[in-house]
């Protein structure tokens, strides 16, 4: 009887803790980039460039083999710690897909529709209070 007190309790132990950790790593960062090849620790934007292994034509590609459409706009930056391609794509039904491309290996990390507003604020602020200046 005993021991099945402990499995009962250790399976629920074992759930929760699961559980915690899924919701933590779900409201971390916002489920983007969590990896790549190139780090980026002190390095100003002027440096990206050079740091790059992959050109922004062959990033644009890769994007384009993931996501169908027309490219609205491609920078180089920091993503999580990580140098990336972001590859901001429109599809056919007019949404705009952030396509994460990794700056060393080519791969494609990640994909986020942007939010309504085009730009796709982190803060959750819109575009409106500034239509309204």
């Amino acid at each position: 009887m005993k021991k099945k007190w402990i499995a009962i309790v250790g399976s629920g132990a074992l759930a929760l803790g699961i559980a915690f950790v899924g919701a933590s790593y779900a409201k971390s960062e916002g489920g983007g980039v969590r990896s790549g090849t190139i780090r980026i620790e002190n390095q100003s934007e002027a440096e990206f460039p050079s740091m790059a292994r992959i050109s922004m034509e062959q990033a644009v590609q890769n994007a384009l083999a993931s996501v169908q459409g027309q490219v609205l706009k491609t920078e180089l930056e920091d993503e999580n710690g990580f140098l990336v391609y972001g590859v901001e794509v429109v599809s056919s039904d007019k949404s705009v897909v952030d396509v994460k491309v990794d700056a060393g290996s080519g791969t494609v990390l990640a994909m986020d529709q942007d939010k309504a507003d085009g730009e796709g604020h982190e803060s959750g602020e819109s575009n409106d209070r500034d239509a309204e200046d």
